[in-house]
């Protein structure tokens, strides 16, 4: 045929070539594989070690109600002596306080008269805070039998003192794979993480690359900008995928076959929906990312740039672990889960903790949707004013003008 007779090429032709286009430059390489490996034994031994942290660092916070809220000093001094770091909050409402237990707000709530102290916990006790705790009531015990006027026996005194202890009640039986699915949740925040900031910046440092090159303007006399954006976006997006889903399926067939993981079924349907927030997520970041790269036409410029947007996927993975690991279903983390920034981090580790209900992650889904859809207009206006402008950075407000 000829030229004149030609077909046009459809628009999803066109990103899906672009797109393969950085398939075929990112798969076939030898970097691909060798990063993936590295990328699975840091993954590995990060997790470890923040678990080692976590553990050695955890804080107890124990909210004291009515009499119990005059044993706060003898709480630290006992707690401390046993190795055991508590943070005690005064509560006038007892109510409130067994709601923030529910909720994973507070680990211990102790009510009561010193010597007859009741705790509520949502499953179990710590060992060494149960000691504390009866600590302070066998001596609050011991004060008040030595404080009796009458001739008492010595080895009624240590009987009755030896029988006091704390009354513990537990919302609920103690869930044998809590373990376990905190440290799948973990796992799949850290994978998230590592996963949305490098391919977000491999777009943003992309778009930097053929923009710097002059490669772009010869892109865009045949293919319209957002086209150019979008297939980008998309091809990179398949090469992390591609590695996200065998980093992931190799280390639960590892954590499987070594009996490191007991739960195959909870993992597996939390690999699922990490590649299913994976998605969510990379769209969110990767048009922020590929939107500021735009901006700059040095790399040496592009960290500038992109280092907003990094402090908010960090602060995303630094909340993530942290209230995944002290409290899951708070009221914070419940919120948080709903924001588009953070729901690509908090809602797969909640769904591996079991403790994210349906219709929160249905809403979270949807806002997440609606921010890629108003980002990637807003982005494809950046891009398109940015893309052939050289020289110093380029302000936001003058790339949508053009």
């Amino acid at each position: 045929m000829t030229a004149q007779g030609r077909r046009p090429v459809s628009a999803g032709r066109t990103v899906w070539l672009i797109a393969r286009r950085e398939l075929n430059a990112r798969l076939r390489t030898k970097s691909f594989l060798i990063g993936t490996a590295v990328s699975l034994a840091i993954l590995t031994a990060f997790v470890l070690m923040q678990s080692t942290l976590f553990a050695g660092e955890a804080t107890s916070k124990i909210g004291l109600s009515g009499q119990a809220t005059a044993i706060a000093g003898q709480l630290q001094e006992q707690a401390g002596a046993r190795g055991v770091a508590v943070l005690t909050t005064s509560l006038d409402d007892l109510a409130a306080g067994e709601a923030m237990v529910a909720d994973g707000e507070l680990d211990v709530l102790v009510s009561g008269a010193p010597a007859a102290l009741r705790v509520l916990v949502r499953e179990t006790l710590d060992e060494d805070l149960r000691k504390a705790l009866n600590a302070i009531v066998q001596e609050q015990v011991l004060r008040a039998q030595l404080a009796a006027v009458e001739v008492l026996d010595p080895d009624q005194v240590l009987d009755t003192v030896a029988d006091a202890t704390a009354d513990v009640h537990a919302l609920g039986p103690p869930d044998p794979s809590h373990d376990q699915r905190l440290a799948v949740a973990l796992v799949i925040v850290a994978m998230l993480y590592m996963a949305l900031l490098l391919y977000g910046t491999m777009v943003a440092h992309g778009v930097v690359e053929e923009k710097s090159s002059r490669v772009v303007e010869v892109l865009l006399a045949t293919v319209r900008p957002w086209q150019l954006l979008l297939g980008k976006v998309v091809g990179l997006g398949l090469v992390g995928l591609a590695q996200f889903t065998l980093i992931g399926v190799v280390g639960l067939i590892m954590a499987t076959a070594t009996d490191v993981l007991t739960i195959t079924g909870p993992a597996t349907g939390t690999l699922v929906w990490g590649v299913v927030w994976y998605l969510l997520g990379y769209l969110f970041y990767a048009t922020v990312f590929a939107s500021a790269g735009s901006l700059v036409s040095r790399q040496e410029e592009t960290q500038s740039v992109l280092l907003p947007i990094t402090m908010v996927l960090v602060l995303a993975f630094v909340l993530g672990f942290g209230l995944l690991s002290r409290a899951p279903s708070g009221t914070a983390t419940t919120l948080l889960s709903l924001l588009p920034p953070f729901s690509p981090i908090l809602v797969p580790g909640r769904i591996a903790l079991g403790t994210i209900q349906g219709w929160e992650i249905a809403v979270a889904a949807a806002l997440s949707l609606l921010s890629v859809a108003a980002l990637a207009w807003v982005g494809g206006r950046i891009y398109a004013g940015a893309a052939l402008r050289t020289g110093g950075r380029l302000k936001v407000r003058e790339a949508l003008r053009d």
